[in-house]
């Protein structure tokens, strides 16, 4: 028998209504008690390390029903089970690989693993596992209407601490993407979904397009309403609100921040680490967006699709991307931690738990990456890949600084006290041709392979320059004839204790 208090709550029932009221009273509560108490349990979690094993994002999804079709990261677990592996690295100087596992269910990467493995050696990443159990693995992405084949990304160059524990994430340069068009369970036509990712305000361009998402399973643009992915960066399609960067929805052949595109709501998310969301059903779709470190989601837009012709109903075809365009436009650049994607949309409490969970994982440290420019003491210039700067064997010179992913470098430690030096345009590395012992021996980006003469000793003259001295000749990298044009070559030659053999990072 229900009490007076509670019967005037409910609107005076009549008695024959109370057990009919009460079971539906008891089936709401039920239906969404788990999707409460998670999202309260991880926003107060706060330095509880053992969250990471008590469940991930992709728990909270099941637990919504919208259950994780796809699950990708380099960095942790996207469930509380989940013990397998999360990528794999490619070792250059002898072409074999590893997978790289968690350190425990629920838990975060093995990077000692790599560390290990990849000791003496350039490696790359050239596979990212899906987690949930349908087989959406993403490799290298192959030549698609707007572009030749993907490269892979350095597996070494952006370091991230989670819960206390050392990871490597996907640092995405230009001309970096990853894809699977044959998939098992993503949405296709007007089917629901959601997607998330947790990405950088560090590492953003306006280069199209730094997504993850559904997208087109020909690797071409095949028309509006054909890809449903969330994207993020500076890239302004229609009228844009602030700086950015902005979360928006990549739907194809737009970068929507909300409605017919322009939002005025959607004024960017400028924090170090990056939650962003996007959902979608048959005529509505969200953008959420939060800072990855603290705080809840604000929602950017939540309403109709756009009225555009194409866009309703949906053409969604099924096959996933990560950091490029339906038709391999990779230009973007972007850091990529982990993403799902759901069968169905899920709700807002749904994805407040599931932010309030990637807060409590505890992501920290720098978001830049370790590429850095190499510039010359004697003219203030950097050392440049010549065009066409993605072929083994262009020419290395000196250029105006530019801030282009071809004069940036990645130095990888390879533990016997020398370096690869490893191109972020490329993914190739710096080498003296033919292996020549010779003083004006020219010096080009090739292939990774582990030779000694792709490998270099870094020596501090006075800081914070240094020499470069190649381990086959002995002999220096030298900006010929101490020149400070545009375009002058560089090779090496014997020490002579001068500016133009003198380079520092910057």
């Amino acid at each position: 028998m229900l009490t007076h208090h509670t019967q005037w709550m409910l609107g005076g029932l009549r008695p024959q209504d109370e057990v009919t009221h009460s079971a539906s009273i008891f089936t709401f509560v039920k239906t969404r008690l788990f999707v409460l108490f998670a999202f309260l349990f991880f926003l107060f979690a706060g330095s509880m390390q053992n969250a990471l094993a008590a469940t991930g994002p992709c728990d909270i999804y099941a637990a919504g029903s919208t259950p994780c079709v796809a699950a990708h990261s380099t960095v942790r677990a996207l469930f509380g089970w989940y013990s397998g592996k999360l990528y794999q690295v490619k070792r250059a100087t002898d072409g074999t690989t590893q997978d790289i596992s968690v350190l425990s269910a629920g838990g975060v990467a093995n990077a000692a693993a790599q560390d290990t493995f990849c000791a003496g050696s350039v490696c790359t990443i050239t596979k990212i596992y899906d987690q949930s159990g349908y087989g959406n693995d993403l490799t290298v992405a192959p030549a698609g209407g707007n572009g030749s084949a993907d490269i892979a990304t350095n597996a070494t160059a952006l370091k991230v601490t989670v819960g206390g524990k050392s990871a490597y994430a996907l640092y995405v340069s230009a001309g970096v993407g990853y894809r699977r068009n044959i998939t098992s369970g993503i949405a296709t036509g007007s089917a629901s979904e959601g997607i998330y990712m947790v990405t950088s305000a560090a590492h953003v361009n306006d280069g199209c397009c730094f997504d993850y998402g559904n997208a087109e399973t020909s690797n071409n643009d095949t028309g509006n309403g054909h890809m449903d992915a969330v994207y993020f960066g500076r890239l302004c399609w229609f009228a844009c609100t602030g700086a950015g960067p902005w979360v928006m929805a990549d739907l194809e052949n737009g970068l929507f921040l909300g409605g017919n595109g322009s939002n005025t709501n959607n004024t960017g998310r400028n924090t170090t680490y990056v939650t962003a969301m996007v959902k979608q059903d048959a005529t509505t779709y969200s953008i959420r967006d939060g800072d990855a470190q603290s705080g809840g989601l604000k929602t950017d837009y939540a309403g109709p699709l756009p009225t555009t012709s194409g866009y309703v109903p949906f053409h969604k075809e099924g096959a996933i991307i990560l950091g490029i365009g339906g038709d391999n436009s990779k230009v973007a650049v972007g850091n990529f931690y982990e993403g799902a994607m759901t069968s169905g949309k899920p709700s807002d409490a749904t994805e407040d738990a599931v932010q309030a969970n990637i807060v409590a994982a505890g992501y920290s440290g720098s978001a830049t990456g370790s590429y850095k420019r190499l510039v010359n003491q004697n003219s203030n210039k950097c050392m440049d890949v010549q065009q066409p700067n993605t072929s083994s064997g262009a020419n290395v010179d000196l250029y105006t600084c530019n801030g282009y992913a071809w004069q940036s470098w990645l130095l990888v430690d390879l533990g016997n006290g020398y370096v690869s030096i490893v191109s972020e345009n490329s993914g190739m590395c710096l080498d003296v041709n033919g292996a020549s012992t010779a003083n004006g021996a020219n010096v080009a980006q090739y292939t990774c392979n582990g030779g000694a003469n792709q490998q270099w000793q870094v020596t501090t003259t006075t800081a914070p320059w240094f020499r470069l001295t190649a381990r086959n000749s002995g002999k220096v990298l030298d900006v010929a004839n101490c020149g400070t044009a545009d375009t002058t070559n560089i090779q090496q030659w014997a020490w002579l204790n001068n500016a133009c053999q003198q380079w520092k990072l910057q």
